[in-house]
């Protein structure tokens, strides 16, 4: 793993960061689909925000993005048990306020997507024509 700037991956995680924001405010009186889909989308953002910033196997990237979604899942569930209740209303939209298992399931599916999607661009690129450099190119 090394550190690196990633333009691909920044604006990936610019535009699902932007719809992550979209979702939040536009999609209040839709229930589980805007709990569902912005989980999925949320470790999509976490691991193009790593991928912008590190080079890692994507596995690699895509596990830690689960685990950062696990953790704060884990973080409710304990807020719950203690009584503890997040007071800005922000905050609790963006960390959610109620521990769910249907949540660690969206965190799955959207590393399982990231996981699709790289192996979508890595196929991609090696099966890409190679140009020849021009080194090579024939005189005119």
């Amino acid at each position: 793993m090394q550190l690196r700037f990633d333009r691909t991956a920044f604006l990936s995680s610019v535009l699902l960061f932007v719809a992550l924001v979209l979702l939040a405010t536009l999609g209040a009186g839709w229930g589980w689909v805007r709990g569902f889909s912005g989980d999925v989308l949320a470790v999509m953002w976490v691991y193009y925000a790593l991928a912008a910033v590190l080079r890692a196997r994507p596995a690699l990237l895509a596990g830690a993005a689960f685990l950062m979604g696990v953790a704060i899942e884990l973080a409710q569930y304990l807020a719950a048990s203690l009584g503890i209740r997040i007071s800005d209303p922000i905050l609790r939209t963006v960390f959610g306020a109620t521990p769910d298992w249907w949540d660690v399931l969206a965190y799955g599916f959207g590393s399982v997507v990231v996981l699709g999607l790289a192996a979508l661009a890595r196929s991609r690129r090696r099966t890409a024509p190679q140009l020849p450099s021009p080194a090579r190119w024939p005189a005119d």
